[in-house]
């Protein structure tokens, strides 16, 4: 009988293709599991609060786009697709809540200020290796944004908020920017999250590099496509409901879904 080594490539799963430690096992989890590890997240962010410094960060970047837009600049077709990819930059963003969690976790004291530990971390390096990657989907997503928008409700030539959101729900122009520009953000999303729903925590809690972390992050997804796929919607939906309020719910929707992703990934990589 051939040995699994000499057949072709295509004969192989790609889970098993994925050149990974052995010691890194994947568990099964289960959607009682994504509830614990929000629960659990919510109990890390109210042990170490940091909404504040959310906030520093996320108010100056939303303010300046939502300036831009309101003035009908160049922004204004890419004002959703900027807000929606915030769930591709999150993971990068909550690296230092993730160590916040680490520390509680191994019973040392914590506030908000050790969040900034993390820069002193042996795996920084890989981090941000992986954090150019996520930036680079982050970028190519606004351009197919906008690709999508000029081809579909751009032809319009819309001038305002006012004209833009008009268009957008009467014509058919604007409902082929919604289908196509969701449909795409679906794909986008989907590899964001194969790509990073557990490596970002895993290079903090291990000495792996981001190939590594990113690999498992894969297998993780594909041993759990149903209960990953769950967690998307539970992370798309929060942060939804964070920006409703003038986009200070992110303050807090932001660093729980980060504490709470260390919890999942402590679940999910044995």
């Amino acid at each position: 009988m051939a040995n699994r080594w000499t057949m072709p490539d295509h004969h192989i799963p790609l889970s098993d293709r994925l050149v990974v430690p052995h010691d890194i096992r994947i568990r099964r989890i289960d959607a009682h599991t994504l509830g614990e590890s929000l629960a659990l997240g919510w109990r890390d962010f109210l042990a170490a609060p940091t909404q504040l410094l959310f906030l520093s960060v996320i108010y100056p970047l939303v303010g300046l786009v939502a300036a831009r837009a309101a003035y009908g600049g160049d922004l204004l077709p890419l004002f959703y697709p900027l807000v929606a990819g915030l769930a591709f930059v999150g993971p990068l963003a909550a690296v230092g809540v993730y160590e916040l969690s680490r520390r509680r976790e191994d019973g040392k004291p914590v506030s908000w200020v050790n969040a900034l530990d993390v820069f002193h971390s042996r795996a920084i390096w890989s981090i941000a290796a992986l954090g150019l990657l996520m930036l680079t989907l982050y970028v190519l997503w606004l351009g197919a944004a906008q690709i999508v928008y000029d081809h579909t409700l751009g032809r319009l030539q819309p001038d305002s908020v006012g004209a833009f959101a008009h268009l957008a729900i009467t014509t058919p122009e604007g409902w082929q920017m919604i289908v196509l520009g969701n449909a795409v953000g679906l794909i986008f999303a989907m590899t964001a999250l194969a790509l990073s729903v557990v490596s970002f925590p895993m290079m903090l809690d291990r000495e792996v590099d981001w190939i590594i972390a990113m690999q498992t992050s894969i297998r993780a997804v594909m041993a759990n496509p149903g209960p990953m796929a769950l967690w998307g919607v539970m992370v798309t939906a929060l942060l939804v409901l964070g920006c409703l309020p003038a986009f200070v719910g992110l303050a807090v929707v932001m660093p729980v879904l980060g504490h709470a992703t260390w919890h999942l990934y402590r679940r999910v990589v044995g």
